[in-house]
């Protein structure tokens, strides 16, 4: 079929589906942390400066969280379990190519960084109707991962669709906003103040995920954090222009928004707090909000001391719509399900144990590129 990709719950019929193979380790480095900054704040060996006191660390040297084998293998069998329950609800699912086991590392001129495989594979690619956006990576571990997806892309394109790629940044310390993250100095966190030059400085660039995108028709709502997500922002507003409206949500985290705010569908949000209300767009406020009940953390596997945790319990919160009516969950979040239930919606149960430690719920692990809706007006 055609790319058609315009909203998060009209009927779903084409996805990807991402992969985990071969996924050893988290690189923690400047772009890392600065990503994750709300999910690793707290933790005493918290911020990205590689040579801070006592880190252990030198000044050029990135650290490397292992990730154990059998988190990844019962990683693996969930993902395999995701799309086989897309696949009994008659949806087409893709698959990127896997990681092979010889890459474990990518190099650009100005530095190198451990590969990840394209798991998350909302991150770094933005759909919207007929057209695929590669958009500028805020990871360095991340730069090349849209790669892993050409085959699938290329396919669409050959049956109509636009294919665009992002200015991709040069990625120096330069190149952050640390605005974000120096807001609020605790005794743990070091602000940046003096970013190690590099000979291909340039100052800001563009960085944004399509995870901080959240997609209503001719809508896009976008989370900005930092002067890197305003320069994305500008240039998704030019190329857009006539197409889409770009409607910019400030700060409302450090980057993705899909575990604050979902759009079950058209007048329905799945919302973190009713603190979020405030910040969207005057249109939205009007919107129904379900919140839902507070995570219960008897439902997240145990993890050891050496293990990292890269998101909040609210991840759960991070659902894929089938269709208006039916929604994937996961299995662990039974008070998610029945406050769903209550508000009419089928839920689909699925296992999903490790999205603490991978990054990911189902929204994260998915990429819609073909849902029946269109470019409607949600907003006016």
């Amino acid at each position: 079929m055609r790319l058609n990709s315009f909203d998060e719950w009209s009927p779903l019929k084409e996805v990807v589906v991402g992969s985990g193979v071969n996924y050893t380790s988290h690189e923690r480095e400047l772009s890392f942390d600065m990503v994750f900054h709300d999910h690793l704040t707290g933790l005493d060996w918290y911020y990205p400066r590689l040579d801070a006191p006592g880190s252990g660390r030198g000044a050029d040297e990135p650290v490397r969280s292992p990730i154990k084998q059998r988190y990844v293998d019962e990683l693996n069998e969930d993902i395999e379990g995701i799309a086989e329950t897309l696949t009994t609800l008659s949806v087409t699912v893709h698959r990127p190519l896997d990681v092979d086991e010889a890459t474990t590392e990518i190099r650009t001129p100005a530095w190198s960084a451990a590969v990840v495989p394209p798991l998350n594979v909302r991150d770094n690619t933005l759909i919207l109707g007929d057209e695929i956006i590669e958009t500028p990576p805020m990871i360095r571990s991340r730069y090349f991962e849209t790669q892993f997806l050409t085959p699938i892309f290329a396919e669409y394109f050959r049956q109509g669709a636009r294919w665009t790629v992002m200015p991709r940044p040069l990625m120096t310390d330069a190149s952050f906003d640390p605005s974000y993250v120096n807001r609020e100095v605790r005794d743990n966190v070091e602000p940046i103040t003096d970013p190690r030059s590099s000979p291909y400085d340039v100052g800001y660039e563009m960085m944004f995920d399509g995870a901080q995108c959240l997609r209503l028709g001719r809508d896009v709502i976008t989370n900005v954090a930092t002067r890197n997500h305003e320069l994305a922002c500008d240039w998704l507003e030019r190329h857009l222009e006539g197409r889409f409206r770009i409607h910019r949500v400030h700060r409302l985290t450090d980057s993705h928004i899909d575990s604050w705010l979902i759009a079950l569908r058209p007048g329905l949000l799945l919302i973190r707090s009713m603190d979020v209300v405030d910040m969207l767009p005057e249109k939205l406020r009007s919107w129904d909000m379900i919140v839902p009940p507070e995570p219960n953390m008897k439902s997240f596997p145990a993890y050891d001391n050496d293990d990292l945790i890269i998101t909040s319990p609210f991840i759960d919160l991070n659902v894929l719509s089938i269709d208006p009516e039916t929604v994937m969950v996961n299995e662990a979040g039974p008070e998610l399900m029945r406050v769903l239930e209550g508000h009419g919606f089928t839920v689909v149960p699925v296992r999903h144990r490790h999205r603490r430690l991978f990054g990911g719920g189902f929204h994260c692990f998915t990429l819609d590129t073909v849902r029946e809706g269109g470019a409607e007006d949600y907003l006016s």
